[in-house]
Order: structure tokens, then sequence, then C-alpha cells
């Protein structure tokens, strides 16, 4: 489940849930991945063998992914390595990509359960470049902006500049990265989000005391003795607008720099200008996960939602850690857990469908739905077809526009048909999602369903043809003008 349900003295079916507290659970992760190819195994990373409560939000924030010409136009193509690499091992366990966002070596990835997809809406991303004076983007920051049950969320993923000599830098990157807007109407910007993730490459380093202090004082776990000489701790006190941001301890090992594929800190002699040798670099906390709550006693007491004194959302940080097991970047990855627990501004979805009858590839099948009343319904409204393991929402088997394909409707549904020819006639269990043109995503979702595998002999051009799609996932559709249509 999505939502657990915490001190719930009322519930009402036939309307859902009212004034209950849900907590989802969120695993952020952000790693400068050193322009290198994904591992072999991330199972570790994602806590995929916890024995916890299941993770309801992966949020995937990747620094220097390779971005080299022909890479990254490669990438421009068709999704790059990481994001598939990342939608191979979550698509099975039943998460969906839900947004994504990339800005040459920067990439933010979204990924939930399937079945929360109709309560996430508003997705927009934005990207922003503070390399070369604003001209470049191998510094800067992705972002993305959700609505969360009825909460606004946003994430933002950042590449600082590097050098210890650089804080101010850092600084004035930052405050230019949040003065951004999302495009659209009626957006907040980032800190007036209910709640705001900054998270990345933050190169704050550890000043005034010697590498080999900063060393022996990790080599005896002795952390906080660095603590007060971290830049981004001393800028906190000092910055008003870092003043509220939040983060975890740092009862782990400083995260940069490594030897490759060693947990050995910095010992390469490395050539410089004139073939002098470099300084090694002294350890520091460069990867850190941040975040802000707005006052939402001033949200609540505006929007008349609650009484004033009641927040609407909180956040507990439940898990903080580094991963040294990585070694394939000098950087080792960094993630944090957090429980969410908020009171839901929205609590149904905005269209609910099912399939109609036993469906095969002998028959033409019908589709059922029904939206709110206040739904924006679109002509470029469509439902998709899709395997219980879909990646993202390009990832359909088949579709069928709403307005188009309609053969019926009343007062309280719908119904909508898809051809026989375009049903599987291998069979095998399927969903069927509901896409907003106007919305810009998935707003219903039904519940799993089979599709029964073809009585009749099934031609090996057929089959293969089927068995296509079951790999295709690495090569989205490219059918531009249905493409366009559908807005995705």
């Amino acid at each position: 489940m999505f939502l657990e349900l915490v001190a719930c003295p009322h519930f009402n079916f036939s309307i859902g849930f009212v004034w209950f507290l849900f907590v989802s659970r969120l695993h952020l992760v952000t790693w400068n991945v050193g322009t290198a190819s994904p591992p072999p195994d991330v199972t570790s990373l994602l806590q995929l063998n916890s024995l916890g409560p299941t993770t309801d939000m992966y949020v995937i924030g990747l620094q220097e992914v390779n971005s080299k010409i022909t890479k990254f136009l490669s990438d421009l193509a068709f999704d790059d390595p990481w994001s598939i690499f990342f939608m191979t091992v979550l698509s099975p366990l039943g998460y969906v990509k839900l947004s994504s966002v990339r800005m040459q070596g920067l990439l933010l990835l979204i990924f939930v359960k399937h079945a929360h997809l109709p309560f996430i809406r508003g997705i927009h991303t934005h990207y922003t470049r503070t390399g070369l004076f604003g001209y470049w983007g191998n510094k800067g920051g992705v972002s993305v902006r959700l609505s969360l049950f009825g909460h606004t969320i946003c994430f933002m993923n950042c590449h600082l500049p590097a050098h210890i000599e650089n804080t101010e830098q850092r600084l004035d990157d930052f405050e230019k990265i949040l003065e951004m807007q999302f495009e659209g109407d009626g957006i907040p910007s980032p800190l007036d989000h209910e709640l705001l993730f900054w998270f990345g490459d933050l190169n704050f380093r550890i000043a005034d005391y010697g590498i080999h202090f900063v060393r022996e004082t990790i080599k005896n776990k002795r952390f906080s003795l660095l603590w007060e000489k971290d830049q981004l701790n001393m800028a906190k006190k000092k910055e008003e607008f870092l003043k509220e941001f939040k983060e975890g301890p740092l009862q782990f090992k400083p995260t940069y720099k490594f030897d490759l594929y060693s947990d050995v800190y910095d010992t390469r002699e490395q050539k410089s200008l004139f073939w002098f040798n470099e300084k090694k670099r002294k350890p520091a906390w460069t990867d850190r996960i941040l975040w802000k709550l707005k006052n939402l006693s001033e949200v609540a007491s505006k929007e008349g939602e609650f009484p004033e004194e009641e927040n609407q959302i909180s956040v507990t940080l439940n898990n903080y850690i580094s991963h040294m097991s990585y070694g394939i970047s000098d950087h080792k990855p960094v993630t944090g857990t957090f429980k969410l627990e908020m009171k839901p501004l929205v609590s149904e979805p905005l269209v609910v469908l099912s399939p109609e009858g036993e469906w095969s590839a002998e028959h033409d099948v019908l589709i059922r739905y029904s939206a709110v009343p206040e739904f924006p319904s679109s002509a470029w409204d469509w439902i998709g077809l899709f395997p219980v393991t879909f990646r993202h929402v390009k990832d359909y088997v088949t579709y069928a526009w709403v307005q188009d394909d309609e053969i019926s409707s009343c007062s309280d549904s719908k119904e909508v048909y898809m051809s026989a020819s375009e049903i599987p006639k291998m069979g095998g269990e399927f969903l069927l999602c509901y896409y907003s043109n106007n919305l810009h995503s998935i707003v219903g979702i039904s519940e799993p369903f089979q599709i029964q595998c073809s009585q009749t002999p099934i031609e090996d051009d057929v089959l293969e043809e089927e068995c296509s799609w079951l790999q295709k996932h690495d090569n989205p559709k490219s059918d531009g003008d249905s493409e366009n249509r559908k807005g995705i």
C-alpha cells in the first residue's frame, strides 16, 4: 500500500478517506557517478532487501552522467543507460518512472508504485544552468515538482562548483537555482512548495583543518570533530536562506575523494601543469541530502483546509547513510530514507476504469470508465493497455482515444472499445491507464487483469511481433504524430 492509515476513527467507503493522517515512504539517492556505467547490482543502494515497510517512491539524483557529445545525442534520442538500468531493476517490482529531467551530466529520476499514479498530479520539470555564467550546463540544478495527495513537493538535484575556495560561488549558484520558476500558471516557486528536497554533489568542503588531521579523525570515527568546519554547516548558521533547511547527522565517512573500486581516500599522484604533482584531495562530505518544510501553519491558515495550529505534512528521516561498497566513481553514493505523514487533500482518482468481460484477441473488447464532475477531459485523452511491469507512460501495448473510440455514454459512465487485432494473442497480465492530455499525467489506473491466450494457432511472425514489445522498453515508440497528439 502506498499510504499507511494512522489513527483513523472514521472511514466511509462511499466518499473515501476523511480527516486521516497518511504515511508514505520515500527513498532518495544522490550519486556522482563520474561518467561511469551502471554497476552490476544496486540492491543495497535501493534497500531492496529491506525487511521494513515497502518504499513508495524512489528519487534518484545523479551527477556527472556521461555527456560526451556522441553519447549525449544518443541519450536524447533514446533513454540513457542509467534510466534504462533503474527501470530494469524497479519495473518488475511494480515501480514506474513517473518523471525525469536531464541537463548534460545531471539526471533526476522519480519512480513510484503504479497504483499511486492517480494521486500524483501537476508534474513539471525544469533545469538551471550555472556553469560559464549561466551559459553551460556542466553545473547547475535539475528539478521536478509535483502534487502528492494534494500536497506540493519539489525535488532539486544540484551539482555546484568544486574546490574549497569556492564556497561563495556555491551559495550564489544555489540562490540562483532557487529563484527559477516552473512553466505554467499558478505553479509555486521552489521555496513556496510545502516540502523541498535539496540534494546532489554540493561540493562543500571541510575548512581550516589539514588533510592529516581530517584523515586521522575519520580513521578514528570521530566525525563530530569535523562538523563545525564543514562549509555547508557553517553557511547554514550564517545565510538566512539556508537556516530552515534540515539535514541528518553526518554519521558516515566523508564521501569524497576515493580511489576507484576501493574505500581508500585519494592516493594517486596526479600530474598537473608543468608536471608538478597535484595535492591529494582532502576528504569532504560533498554529497548531501537536505529538506525544508514551508511554514505550514501559515499555509493552512491561508487555504482554510485545517486549523492553524495543525501541520498538514511532516517529515521524519529514518536513515541517512553512505554506501561504501560502490567503487565506480571517486564519490560514494548517499541515501536518505524518509517517512512523510500528511493529511490528504485528494483522496480519490479523477477517473475510475476497468475492463468489461473476458478479454482475448478473439473479439473486440470494452473498457468502462467514469470521471469526477470537475475532471478537465480532452479530445486528446487516451486509455492505454500496459503490461503490469510497464516502465513509463510510453510503455503501452496499444491504446484507444476516449472520444474517437467511444461506443456508449450515460450519465455516470462511458464505454470505449479496442479492436481485437490490437490485443496481444499471447495473453498475460495487464493494466489499463487513463492519460489526461490537460494534466499531462495518468489520472486513473485499473486493477491488474488477465488477457486470455488466443485459441487459434499463433503464426511465427505474430509471435515475433508480440515478443518485440517485451523487448522494446529500451526503445520507446517513435510514432511522432501519435506521441505528439497524446501529449507525451
